[in-house]
């Protein structure tokens, strides 16, 4: 795998069809949706709720996510796409950015749980694990686009960069960083760690008589774990984004994003007696 990054020169078309291209972007895209539907699926069904409600609750997660992933993106390049209007509504080139997914994911969830008279939490902490994978495998998209990578680097895992992705500052760098593959295999791991606790609280607790602080808990640990993952990464990624007191602002969402798990987690344990028994609503 390592000689394969360092040598393979990836290129964003998969296959062309007279005048119809097919991304990797696009199939990556699609695969992590899958990937993600079928583990959103299994915890629903093991958590006994409406084979029916999930499906049409992954429709519109999906379709409000992809929206709110591209705004987040386009805001992040506003100059950019001020000046190309059109290139905004062409996903198969990528921009599609995580922290507006989770907000519009949120958003969306929370209403789509009050309609059908869901637990909210317990639908975030289904989400969670799925969103980890669906990320884990989207990343290798961007891969293909050769539009995630970090600083140069001698380490043998460092990637090729064609000369027309290259960021100015860095045009001489023959090897980069792999970022993408950074947190795909940090979303994996997250991936795992949130299915290992579902899988603790589905085997220790009645899911049908009681209700679990372990819902939240779950969902905040990924919010924890993934701001915790891209702030790190911020500090070798290269690509543009804006910057204020010497931070990218990807790194102050995830600082904020962090904060407030933290002492929403806090009163959530500080409230119950028992950290593994009953939920406080």
């Amino acid at each position: 795998m390592i000689n394969f990054l360092h040598t393979f020169n990836p290129e964003p078309i998969l296959i062309s069809l007279g005048p119809l291209n097919i991304y990797w972007y696009g199939v990556f895209i699609i695969l992590g949706v899958l990937a993600a539907s079928l583990v959103v699926l299994k915890l629903a069904e093991s958590y006994k709720i409406s084979k029916s409600l999930v499906i049409d609750s992954i429709f519109y997660l999906v379709l409000f996510g992809i929206i709110g992933a591209r705004l987040y993106h386009v805001f992040l390049e506003l100059p950019f796409y001020v000046k190309n209007p059109l290139n905004i509504f062409m996903l198969w080139r990528g921009g599609l950015a995580i922290h507006g997914g989770i907000i519009a994911g949120l958003i969306t969830g929370y209403y789509f749980a009050r309609k059908h008279k869901l637990d909210f939490w317990q639908l975030a902490a289904i989400y969670a694990p799925a969103l980890a994978l669906a990320q884990a495998i989207g990343r290798w998209g961007n891969y293909f686009n050769q539009e995630i990578f970090g600083r140069p680097t001698d380490l043998p895992w460092g990637i090729p960069i064609a000369t027309a992705n290259r960021i100015p500052e860095f045009f001489n760098g023959q090897f980069f960083h792999p970022v993408f593959l950074y947190e795909s295999t940090g979303n994996l791991l997250i991936f795992l760690a949130l299915i290992y606790f579902h899988v603790w609280i589905i085997k220790k607790f009645d899911i049908n008589k009681i209700k679990f602080i372990g819902y939240k808990l779950l969902t905040l640990g990924y919010l924890l774990l993934y701001s915790a993952l891209r702030f790190l990464m911020e500090f070798i990624r290269i690509d543009s984004t804006p910057e204020y007191l010497g931070l990218r602002l990807p790194q102050i969402v995830s600082l904020l994003i962090i904060l407030l798990s933290v002492l929403y987690g806090y009163k959530i344990l500080k409230n119950t007696p028992h950290a593994s028994a009953l939920d406080i609503n």
